[in-house]
């Protein structure tokens, strides 16, 4: 087994050596400028990224067309709600969203804010899931978009999105979907969940950095959605730029590996989260799961642990890669929003650990960290107030 184990897949993934292999090419004997349209150099590069195109469109259930390419899921959700805002601002200035989203969506929304847009924060059950009688009656005649998470990037709780989008569809709002964490993952697939946009990454799927996507709807409604970047026009002039192709490349074939091999790795991944789990839960007590079990991604666990602060806890697992939430999010000492909308109070917010694990990780990690954890955390509470406190009982 090689340290450090990395159970941080949410973060980042590592890239699949298949995903490296369909990239090379196009670093160097294959280099061209994909809209360069007089010589065979672009021509290759052209086929590259059509053919990504269509992977990345089979894996949601969309057309090849309704696929623009973008640097990642924040350029994605940015385009996506400030491109939206900007193409129906004569239909309304109203959007909703929920509280527990990523920065890059709560952030975005707080920016139209400031420009006279009215953002509606929806709270969350304490499962993390939305209520969806307290969705639609957020939804006025002036709304324009809602933008909900598939499932959401720290506790792994998938929204019942289908359901979210006929609510959507029924009463004439657009649905924009972050859906960066499911994609690959578990089946998503646009016309069944009636989604008029949605953020991938093809780093949160085995692909490379730097490059991702945004699915817009070109029928039953077509959606309008105004550039945010001023250039040359390309990706129907939705998002000027030239294509990064290598990771395009990368990005497609990492689709097409997630559509063949989602069903098998979910049920892997999934045994080896209960697996976790359970052998935590067996060895050390004042143990909490955040977040519906039941609608959860296969490969997340969160758990908070009493008495315990998580930030001593990863520092002393420096054999282990796990982290407190979102990446994005991790210079802040506060505790996590996500949680905070869930009403987990401070102590055990402060507790709580992320665990996601991947496509390369096995059985022989799993029962390696779990064994790591539990002694590290009966230790720090040897050493804290309350466990002191504890002992002289």
């Amino acid at each position: 087994m090689i340290k450090p184990v990395y159970f941080d897949n949410h973060a980042t993934t590592p890239l699949d050596p298949r995903v490296l292999e369909a990239m090379l090419p196009y670093f160097t004997r294959k280099f061209g400028n994909a809209a360069s349209r007089q010589h065979s150099f672009g021509w290759e590069a052209e086929q590259a990224v059509d053919d990504a195109r269509r992977k990345i469109a089979a894996l949601i259930g969309a057309e090849a067309k309704e696929i623009v390419f973008t640097s990642g899921a924040t350029e994605s959700n940015n385009l996506a709600i400030k491109g939206v805002a900007a193409a129906y601002a004569g239909r309304g200035n109203h959007l909703v969203t929920v509280a527990t989203e990523h920065k890059a969506v709560l952030d975005t929304c707080k920016h139209l804010e400031q420009a006279g847009w009215s953002v509606t924060y929806l709270p969350v059950r304490s499962d993390g899931l939305l209520d969806l009688d307290l969705f639609r009656a957020s939804l006025t005649d002036g709304t324009v978009l809602a933008s909900v998470m598939y499932a959401n990037n720290e506790i792994g709780v998938i929204q019942c999105m289908a359901d979210i989008g006929a609510i959507c569809r029924e009463r004439g709002v657009l649905l924009h979907c972050d859906a960066v964490q499911a994609a690959g993952k578990i089946p998503v697939h646009v016309e069944r969940d009636h989604i008029d946009l949605l953020s991938l990454s093809g780093h949160k799927m085995y692909g490379p950095k730097g490059v991702g996507a945004l699915y817009v709807r070109r029928r039953n409604p077509r959606v309008k959605v105004t550039a945010q970047m001023d250039g040359g026009g390309h990706e129907r002039g939705m998002r000027s730029g030239t294509l990064n192709v290598p990771g395009i490349a990368g990005l497609g074939a990492a689709c097409g590996i997630a559509r063949e091999e989602m069903a098998e790795e979910a049920t892997r991944l999934r045994g080896l989260r209960d697996r976790l789990r359970a052998r935590i839960e067996a060895s050390v007590d004042g143990v909490h799961v955040n977040g519906s079990l039941a609608q959860r991604l296969p490969h997340n666990l969160n758990l908070s642990f009493e008495h315990v602060d998580s930030e001593s806890l990863l520092i002393a697992l420096h054999d282990v890669a796990l982290s407190t939430g979102s990446a994005c999010s991790s210079a802040t000492i506060e505790p996590s929003h996500v949680l905070r909308a869930l009403g987990i109070g401070d102590e055990l917010a402060h507790g709580a650990v992320r665990f996601g694990l991947g496509r390369f990780n096995t059985e022989e990690e799993v029962d390696y960290v779990a064994e790591r954890l539990a002694g590290v955390v009966r230790h720090l509470r040897d050493l804290s107030p309350a466990g002191a406190a504890k002992n002289l009982l």
